[in-house]
């Protein structure tokens, strides 16, 4: 807990959804942030005699959540939004390899940059990137999208990618794109000890995350795991997105994919998988019964004609279950609130139609079901006291929201909300819709000048 001398910001007036075990929600209650962390959340106004209060928001007409956590994006993708746009996911890969493949340390620093402001603007205050494309000679990418996240004041999550599966071995990515195994490895470890925080408040931390079962060797997903585990960190890669590599699987490893990966160690409460569309009864019920986790991504299911994945039942058999944006090269919007929506409506059209997600729900994948697939449960997802402020104030009084007698129904089936305050460990980063903590209109610009560049370079092959 925070203690008693910390500086105090008092949040009143607003509704509240707490997303905590019980879905504690409050008609107009408020929010005590005392240094980093969440001090008190109640009904009616903040305790009286509050020692240290620097500040004090009237937030009538708000909703209060605890802020968005995206559980699977690609940043790199900002700088080539709108390309194959009418591609199933082996041709858009196809079609885009040659052109990641030449992406250098400037062009993933301006990428993460449009990527992270563009999420944060929209309330998310945990992301993650799984980067995962480390051309020869292209700079310390890693290191460049880590500097961007920070700068922008958002609690983040490295997924530190590989690949060793090129064009000469029957893979996708150009041979120039893709890193050996013993390199991959060193690597990935090198990244986990300079930069994971194993912290409580951490404000960066480190996975695992070969790229997925048709990109990476066996021995780099199995030699990945064990590296994981010794090094105490959480483990990220693609899994079962596309009928394509259901089959792929079958003909190379005489397996699906769920058995490919519980075959090389990848099922466990660390484990998290982005997608998981095609998943089958024993699939489903082999995830619930190891606590892997899925990023569900609607809107790049939906753009990549990939199908509709089993939420509902995967929800029902225990499996963590968070929300992704995914890459913006398959979602070019990049934003997370919108998935809250979109999660609900596409599930609606698969087996269980209306009864499928309800708005609360939704909310909840967005939330506390991110930061229990990030692992970070007992720190983030939930407006409870002792935890970390992370805190989103959505304006629900305007013309958009305000005939919806229901905060949260408002927030999930309506349009898009605006933001007026977020905090991450009780820092404000964004006012009334606009970032406090970058230029937003240097990052468009730079964000323009090295999707131009990258065009430029691959054109030129």
């Amino acid at each position: 807990m925070a203690p008693s001398a910390a500086q105090r910001i008092v949040i009143e007036n607003c509704a509240i959804a707490t997303v905590d075990a019980g879905d504690t929600e409050f008609a107009s209650g408020h929010l005590v942030i005392a240094g980093n962390r969440i001090e008190s959340v109640g009904a009616g106004q903040a305790p009286a005699g509050l020692e240290n209060v620097v500040r004090r928001i009237d937030a009538s007409g708000h909703l209060a959540t605890p802020g968005l956590v995206n559980t699977h994006h690609h940043f790199y993708q900002w700088i080539t939004r709108g390309l194959a746009t009418d591609h199933n996911l082996f041709d858009w890969l196809v079609a885009l390899y040659p052109t990641w493949a030449r992406i250098d340390e400037q062009m993933c620093y301006a990428a993460a940059q449009g990527s992270l402001a563009m999420m944060a603007r929209g309330g998310v205050t945990t992301a993650m990137d799984h980067h995962y494309v480390y051309p020869h000679g292209s700079g310390d990418l890693s290191g460049a999208i880590i500097k961007a996240a920070s700068e922008m004041g958002v609690r983040f999550t490295l997924a530190r990618g590989s690949m060793d599966r090129s064009e000469k071995d029957g893979g996708l990515p150009p041979d120039f794109a893709v890193e050996t195994l013993e390199g991959a490895l060193a690597a990935t470890e090198e990244t986990v000890k300079k930069h994971h925080d194993a912290s409580f408040d951490a404000m960066t931390q480190v996975a695992v995350a070969p790229c997925s079962p048709f990109s990476v060797s066996t021995e780099l997903l199995r030699q990945g795991a064990e590296l994981a585990r010794r090094l105490g960190v959480r483990l990220h890669t693609h899994g079962s997105e596309t009928v394509e590599e259901e089959k792929f699987c079958h003909e190379l490893f005489g397996m699906g994919p769920t058995d490919y990966f519980e075959s090389t160690g990848w099922l466990g409460e660390d484990v998290w998988m982005a997608h998981c569309v095609h998943m089958s009864d024993s699939d489903i019920e082999a995830f619930g019964r190891t606590k892997t986790g899925v990023a569900h991504c609607p809107s790049s299911n939906a753009r990549l004609a990939a199908g509709i994945a089993r939420v509902p039942d995967m929800l029902k058999a225990g499996v963590p279950v968070g929300l992704g944006v995914d890459g913006t090269a398959s979602n070019e919007s990049g934003e997370l609130h919108t998935e809250l929506r979109n999660a609900l409506l596409i599930n609606r059209l698969g087996a269980h139609r209306e009864a499928a997600l309800n708005a609360r729900q939704a909310l909840r994948l967005g939330t506390h079901g991110g930061a229990r697939v990030l692992g970070r449960a007992d720190q983030i997802g939930s407006l409870e006291p002792g935890k970390l402020a992370d805190v989103v104030l959505w304006r629900m009084d305007t013309l958009a929201h305000a005939s919806i007698a229901d905060p949260v129904t408002a927030l999930v089936f309506g349009a898009a909300a605006p933001v007026t305050a977020s905090f991450v460990g009780g820092r404000q980063i964004v006012d009334h819709g606009r970032l406090l903590t970058v230029d937003e209109d240097a990052v468009a610009r730079a964000t323009r000048e090295e999707a131009q560049r990258l065009a430029r370079i691959a054109t030129q092959g």
